[in-house]
C-alpha cells in the first residue's frame, strides 16, 4: 500500500473518499422538505389572513408564532442542507457571490453543530411560548396541555439549553487546546 499523500488515491482511498457522495440524495431530500414547509407556511398564512377579522389577539398570536416557527426550523434546514453539503460533500464555490450567506465563510463540523443547537432552541422556545399563551385553559376539558405536559416541555427545553452550552463549552475548549498546540 502507498504512504503517498499527493493527489493520486488507491481503489480503496478513492471508493471511502467518493462515498461522500451517498449524501447527497439525503440533502436533496431535505430540499423537498424545504418545499413542504413553505407550502404550511403559505396555508397557514393563507387562513391569518381570510380568518383574521374573526380571531382574537391570542388566536392571532398563536398563527404568528406557529408561521414564526415554520420559519425557523426552514433557517435550521437550510443551514443543514448548505452547510453539510458544503462540510461534508463537496465546496460550493460561492465566494464573491453576493447572496453567499455571511455565515457560510466559516463553516466547518464544530460552527455547524453550534448553530443547529441555537437554532433547536429557538424552535424549542417559540414551542414553549405557544404553549404559555395557550394555557389559560389548562385544568379544563378542552385543554391541550396538562400541568405535566407543560412541565416536560420546560425541562426538555432546559435540557436543550444545556446541551447546547455543553456543545459550545466543548467546542471553545478543543479550539484553544488546537491554538495551544500550534
Amino acid at each position: 500500500m502507498s504512504t503517498n499523500n499527493g493527489p493520486r488515491l488507491n481503489l480503496l482511498q478513492s471508493l471511502i473518499f467518493s462515498s461522500r457522495w451517498l449524501q447527497l440524495p439525503l440533502y436533496l431530500g431535505l430540499i423537498v422538505a424545504q418545499g413542504v414547509y413553505v407550502f404550511l407556511f403559505m396555508k397557514e398564512l393563507w387562513h391569518l389572513v381570510h380568518g383574521a377579522s374573526g380571531f382574537n389577539e391570542q388566536s392571532i398570536m398563536l398563527l404568528v408564532l406557529g408561521l414564526i416557527d415554520v420559519v425557523m426550523i426552514s433557517n435550521l434546514l437550510v443551514m443543514v442542507i448548505v452547510g453539510g453539503y458544503e462540510t461534508f460533500v463537496s465546496r460550493l464555490n460561492l465566494q464573491g457571490h453576493p447572496d453567499q450567506p455571511e455565515w457560510l465563510s466559516h463553516v466547518n463540523a464544530s460552527v455547524l453543530k453550534v448553530k443547529l443547537a441555537m437554532a433547536i432552541i429557538g424552535i424549542s422556545s417559540i414551542h414553549l411560548l405557544k404553549t404559555f399563551i395557550d394555557i389559560s385553559n389548562l385544568g379544563t376539558e378542552g385543554s391541550k396541555f396538562t400541568e405535566t405536559g407543560v412541565m416536560w416541555q420546560t425541562i426538555i427545553h432546559c435540557v436543550f439549553i444545556l446541551s447546547a452550552i455543553g456543545i459550545a463549552y466543548t467546542d471553545r475548549m478543543m479550539g484553544a487546546a488546537v491554538v495551544k498546540k500550534h
